[in-house]
């Protein structure tokens, strides 16, 4: 049994208690959050007690990991405070905003000899991981080319999210999903080339990348963070081989948060006809969680996604940065 304290009671704390509670091997035991009202609420539903201290609660509560789902640029902070007293860590994404920053993390949590994750949801999507199946299995044939898209309106979360100094804007927040799925899929990358906008503040909300993968793939990718009210949460992805190609589009309610209604398809052309996948639609932070919470109990690394990774992940983003902001095509 591992037992967990959940940091941060928000929209992503209560997301990450759900999928808690319907494992086995897994128990929240504690709930840290500087909101009083919030935290107890959560850990009511999870039945354990609140904390407004961080360090108190590693201090004593029985907790072998903590699961960081603060707002960005408290991660650090916390990341270092559980490495202190030796609990394994998995981090929301994004991790950080600074490769210093993360450094100190990764320093900090190797030096303590516990494991260190990050939330990157779409390596467990089941369309996503379906597609990297097909890549890897060499049912697409030679691939040269995928494009991966995700738009969504603007969170209404806090007003912490709409500072880029907070937050990371798009660039770091939504656009980082897609470059780490193609970084997971196809390896490093070799250069990026970047344009897009920034907003009144700063953030760089809108986004779309080109990169360049060591194997010889091209990518593109597109990140809009401030699309007008209304427009569902909607995300893409197709890669082409030449043989066979796949495709993946799904359509939500505002910020992802109605994913249970939402219209996902996948298709797959190259045959004598269009094939639509039946693919189960489990839920991909569930499938997250067990994978850091069966390794940590088996005391095992953790596979799906490596420090190297999400280390080179950050890499990519900040050559996008230096190309939104410089116009040049960025070597890695």
């Amino acid at each position: 049994m591992v037992h967990v304290a959940i940091i941060g009671a928000g929209f992503m704390g209560k997301t990450h208690l759900t999928a808690y509670k319907a494992m086995k091997n897994a128990k929240v035991t504690a709930v840290c959050d500087l909101n009083e009202t919030q935290g107890r609420v959560l850990a009511g539903e999870a039945g354990c007690a609140w904390y407004a201290d961080g360090d108190e609660m590693l201090r004593t509560a029985q907790v072998d990991a903590v699961d960081i789902c603060l707002p960005t640029f408290l991660h650090e902070q916390y990341a270092l405070l559980a490495a202190k007293y030796k609990k394994h860590i998995l981090c929301e994404k994004p991790v950080t905003l600074s490769l210093e920053a993360l450094d100190r993390m990764l320093h900090a949590a190797e030096e303590a000899g516990v494991q260190f994750a990050v939330g990157q949801a779409v390596r467990f999507w089941p369309e996503y991981v379906k597609a990297k199946e097909l890549y890897d299995s060499g049912a697409l044939g030679t691939v040269k080319y995928a494009r991966a898209s995700r738009l969504s309106v603007h969170p209404a979360w806090s007003e912490w999210y709409r500072r880029p100094e907070n937050s990371g804007g798009g660039l770091f927040d939504l656009h980082l999903h897609d470059i780490d799925y193609l970084c997971y899929i196809f390896g490093k990358v070799k250069q990026v080339y970047a344009v897009g906008r920034k907003n009144d503040v700063g953030c760089w909300n809108h986004v779309a990348s080109s990169l360049t993968f060591e194997n010889g793939v091209q990518a593109t990718a597109e990140g809009i963070i401030e699309m007008p009210r209304g427009f569902p949460f909607t995300m893409e992805l197709n890669v082409v081989g030449d043989e066979k190609a796949v495709c993946y589009r799904m359509r939500a309610g505002a910020n992802l948060e109605d994913v249970a209604s939402a219209v996902r398809e996948t298709w797959l052309y190259g045959g004598e006809e269009p094939e639509k996948l039946d693919i189960d639609p489990y839920d991909a932070y569930q499938k997250e969680l067990e994978h850091f919470i069966g390794h940590i109990d088996a005391g095992t690394p953790i596979t799906a996604i490596t420090p190297q990774d999400v280390r080179h992940v950050l890499t990519v983003i900040h050559a996008i940065r230096t190309s939104l902001e410089t116009g040049m095509t960025v070597a890695l």
